[in-house]
Order: C-alpha cells, then sequence, then structure tokens
C-alpha cells in the first residue's frame, strides 16, 4: 500500500498530466481546420495525446530517482511529467519556443531534459536501446540506478525492442520494460496485429520476469513496480511489465476515429482510473478529500503557468535555424 505521500504524489502527477492533455488538445486546435491541417495555429507539427494512460506514468515514476533513465514513446507527456521534466520548458518547446527544452527544434515527440534523465522519440521502439544502455552503463559504474523503458504494444513487434530484451535478460541490467497497450495501434487493434494476447508472456523468452496489469489499474501496478525496481537496484535483473490502459483522444488530433466501436470511449471513462485512484486514496484514511482537493489545485496552476509561460516566450530568430546542426 502506497503511503500518504506517495498517495499524493501518484494522484498530482495524474492529475497534472490529465489537465495538461486537455489543455493542449484545446490549444492544439486554434486556427486549425477540424481534420488533418497540422500547419496552423499555435502549436505546429502532430499531436499525440494519452489521456487515459497516467496510471503507466505515476504508477512506475513514483518509485524512480533523478538519476535513473526514463525513454517514452511518441505519447509522452504524462511519463515526463511524471519524471519530473521542466513543466514550463517542455511547454514552450511543443510551442516552438525559443524557451524550450531544445530551443522549439523537438517538438513534443522528442523532448530531452538531461537534467531528470527523461527522453522520448517519435521512432517506433526506438527508446528501448537506450534505456538498456543506460542500465548497462549504471552496472558498469557499480550503482543502482535504473532504467525505464516505455514502448507501445505496437511497438513490442519491432526487431529492436526484442533485441533490447534480448541484451538486458543476457547480462542481467537493471531495466524495466512498460509495454502501454492501450488496445490500438494507431487504427489497428491488437488482436489484429499481435500473435500473442499478452505480451507479457514474452518475457520468459528473454530470462526476465513478465507482469500483466489488467484494467488500468494504479495500485497494482505500483506494487509490481515498486518489486521490479527493487530487484533491478538488486541486481537481479530486468522485468517486463504490460499494462492494460486506454487513450480517450484519437491517434493524433484530428484523428476521425472511424475505427473505434461507437461508445468506447464514453465507457472508458465511465472507469476513469484517476477518479478510481482518489476514491481509494480516500477510502484508505492515508489522504483526506481537502489534501486531495489541494493537490488538485496545485496541478492545474502549474499547468496553467506552464501554458502562460510558453504562450509568452519568444519565438527563436529565423537566423538561429542553421545553429546546432552538423554541416
Amino acid at each position: 500500500m502506497p503511503s500518504k505521500s506517495q498517495f499524493l504524489w501518484m494522484y498530482e502527477v495524474m492529475e497534472k498530466a490529465r489537465y495538461y492533455e486537455d489543455t493542449i488538445a484545446v490549444a492544439y486546435m486554434e486556427g486549425k481546420q477540424p481534420k488533418f491541417d497540422i500547419g496552423a495555429g499555435p502549436l505546429p507539427g502532430e499531436m499525440h495525446l494519452a489521456a487515459g494512460q497516467e496510471p503507466c506514468a505515476a504508477g512506475v515514476c513514483v518509485h524512480l530517482r533523478a538519476d535513473d533513465t526514463v525513454t517514452a514513446t511518441h505519447r509522452p507527456h504524462h511519463v515526463a511529467i511524471a519524471k519530473g521534466v521542466d513543466l514550463k520548458k517542455m511547454t514552450a518547446e511543443i510551442f516552438g519556443k525559443k524557451a524550450g527544452l531544445a530551443g522549439g527544434r523537438g517538438g513534443h515527440m522528442h523532448l530531452l531534459d538531461p537534467a531528470v534523465n527523461f527522453a522520448c522519440s517519435g521512432i517506433i521502439a526506438q527508446g528501448a536501446g537506450p534505456a538498456v544502455g543506460a542500465a548497462l552503463a549504471a552496472k558498469l559504474r557499480g550503482t543502482d540506478a535504473v532504467a525505464v523503458s516505455y514502448v507501445g504494444d505496437g511497438a513490442a513487434n519491432q526487431g529492436g525492442f526484442h533485441e533490447a530484451l534480448n541484451l538486458a535478460g543476457l547480462w542481467k541490467l537493471p531495466v524495466i520494460f512498460v509495454i502501454e497497450d492501450n488496445a490500438w495501434g494507431i487504427s489497428v487493434p491488437k488482436a489484429k496485429s499481435t500473435a500473442i494476447a499478452d505480451n507479457s508472456r514474452r518475457a520468459a523468452g528473454y530470462a526476465m520476469p513478465g507482469f500483466h496489469i489488467t484494467d488500468n489499474d494504479t495500485l497494482k501496478l505500483f506494487e509490481v513496480a515498486g518489486e521490479a525496481v527493487a530487484r533491478a537496484r538488486a541486481g537481479k535483473g530486468p522485468t517486463l511489465i504490460e499494462v492494460e490502459t486506454y487513450r480517450y483522444y484519437g491517434h493524433f488530433q484530428g484523428d476521425p476515429e472511424t475505427y473505434r466501436p461507437k461508445g468506447e470511449v464514453a465507457a472508458l471513462k465511465a472507469k476513469d482510473p484517476i477518479a478510481r485512484f482518489r476514491n481509494a486514496m480516500i477510502d484508505s484514511k492515508e489522504v483526506t478529500s481537502a489534501e486531495a482537493d489541494a493537490a488538485l489545485a496545485r496541478a492545474k496552476a502549474a499547468v496553467d503557468q506552464a501554458f502562460a509561460f510558453a504562450r509568452k516566450a519568444a519565438y527563436p530568430a529565423p537566423e538561429e535555424a542553421l545553429t546546432h546542426v552538423f554541416a
């Protein structure tokens, strides 16, 4: 069972991530046509949101330290928030502003914050290899730092993912692989892309334990992830965790979502994981409703401040386009 501080930390992270996604969903559509217009408005490029997947971030990252490494997917905001990425700089980056993490050059799919050892990529399964590299570095240095690689269920079919698991298992590296199974690989259901229903069973092929978390269960993931991190820190090797989660938004903003069955999102929202976690937290008697409300207020205030900062921040000067390039 989480302690009071862990309960409140996870709840605030999840509420912050949800409010961030809902805020950016509105901001992204400013100045755009309803479908497929990715060029206009204050937010350039595509936008992939993870509202509904907050347990995956909070339930794992609550066990991590600043010196632990996390790599995330093209749907990264909830994980970045849970790892402690600077919210103002992250938002400025997404707006393409000079004050962003990469001076506005990376955008929302290529966030990097070395201060907290976080990175993400738009390339499917790309983060698995670097996470294994970070875990190998920690082992060679003799530290007890760990690495976590987040991938989607579609990425579990990529060659790079399996190569990373093989090396992690072979060398008993301190890395945890987290598969966020939101049931859809873009518009393809998992049953039509993946030969095995439960990806955690693949762990046995790489000499590591595998766990399957059903129904977006934050508390169960908290327990399993805590054991996995402790095992990694003790030098006992990697773990694979698959989490049955879901996304409320489409694959990208503007996605017509014609592939989703009618009523699917409404049914998912009826069992929202944040509301369930709040109820469990208060029922535990560790946290009061007033304390939960205060955490929610802090979360929303931080997001509002980050968006206000990003909107007011300056764009890079045109002549800066040629800096930080190889040739």
